[in-house]
């Protein structure tokens, strides 16, 4: 993979401006990642018992628009940190898109350049946000997926150690305890401390890690369900199917108490449901969350239990509208 054919997008010729930590903007834009609210249904969860709840965290309202700001800012902030991150040096990693979103955005407010290596065939809406923000772009192999862009920025990085900060997404831990001390906390503000279960996507897994263990420190018999696709070869972007992909580093796959493998096809018709039924527009790997949350639900309907369940809408669907599903 690691030999495949990579298309490079040059950076803009825009000269790049300087910005003070102090500077108001970048504060103003930095404290709105978090915090996100926490939604619930009427039409989709109309046929579950009153004593089962489900409820998701928008994260479409941070400023990159996706859960990723949480991560990509903690990672920033711990390179800078440790002396890692400095301005001669390039933030360089590899990303489906939405983290890519957030370094892009996050370079762009404190004078960091930023180069990405992106599977070609992710939606054109994320490419054409990343040109906007003004990274560099380096579009590898659509038959690789991510495991391609994860091993050729790795490749580039050993070419030329001295010249890249590697952000790392799968592999540093300021990424899982980015949603410890972040996701975590806010979900059982927003719950009361009654959530029960925690449903989350499996990308890089720092959602799942991060926020699952925090919640299990304040709610020791917490349930933590992980959500993957159903096979290799799927349609959820920004989900990993972990049978078949290489591991992050950060991954236990040990660490959740079940796994649930939900079909494109489910998730695509979700997409869909939640748009036209909830008002509420969210890409694929979101809605294969909603599945698997509404699976849970019915099984603990099922048993006669009660249960608080909570789960993550990474980003809204108007990065996607241009596939096909719409």
């Amino acid at each position: 993979m690691e030999k495949a054919s990579i298309r490079s997008e040059a950076y803009p010729s825009a000269p790049m401006k300087t910005i003070a930590p102090q500077d108001n903007t970048a504060r103003d834009l930095f404290a709105q990642i978090g915090n996100t609210p926490l939604l619930s249904f009427r039409r989709i969860t109309a046929h579950l018992p009153a004593d089962v709840r489900l409820y998701a965290k928008a994260e479409w309202h941070n400023p990159g628009g996706s859960v990723k700001d949480r991560a990509a800012y903690a990672i920033l902030c711990a390179g800078e940190a440790r002396g890692e991150l400095t301005r001669d040096k390039i933030l360089v990693d590899s990303t489906s898109g939405n983290t890519g979103i957030a370094f892009a955005m996050l370079g762009a407010a404190l004078d960091y350049r930023v180069r990405l290596y992106v599977p070609e065939n992710v939606s054109g809406e994320r490419l054409a946000i990343l040109r906007a923000y003004g990274a560099g772009l380096e579009l590898t192999d659509p038959a690789e997926g991510s495991d391609g862009a994860l091993l050729a920025v790795r490749a580039a990085v050993r070419r030329q150690p001295e010249r890249y900060f590697y952000a790392d997404q799968y592999g540093n831990a300021a990424n899982w305890q980015a949603h410890y001390r972040s996701t975590a906390p806010e979900i059982w503000q927003q719950t009361g401390g009654q959530v029960t279960h925690f449903v989350a996507g499996i990308g890089t897994s720092g959602t799942l890690m991060g926020t699952g263990r925090r919640l299990r420190e304040l709610r020791q018999e917490l349930q933590v369900i992980a959500v993957q696709p159903a096979s290799p070869l799927h349609g959820l972007e920004g989900l990993k199917h972990m049978d078949s992909a290489l591991l992050p580093a950060i991954y236990d796959p040990d660490f959740a108490d079940a796994q649930l493998r939900i079909q494109t096809e489910l998730a695509q018709d979700m997409s869909r449901r939640l748009a036209r039924e909830e008002g509420c527009l969210v890409g694929t790997s979101a809605a294969a969350a909603v599945v698997a949350s509404l699976q849970l639900a019915e099984r603990v309907a099922e048993r006669g239990e009660s249960a608080c369940i909570v789960t993550i809408l990474p980003d809204s669907g108007t990065k996607y509208l241009s596939q096909s599903i719409w």
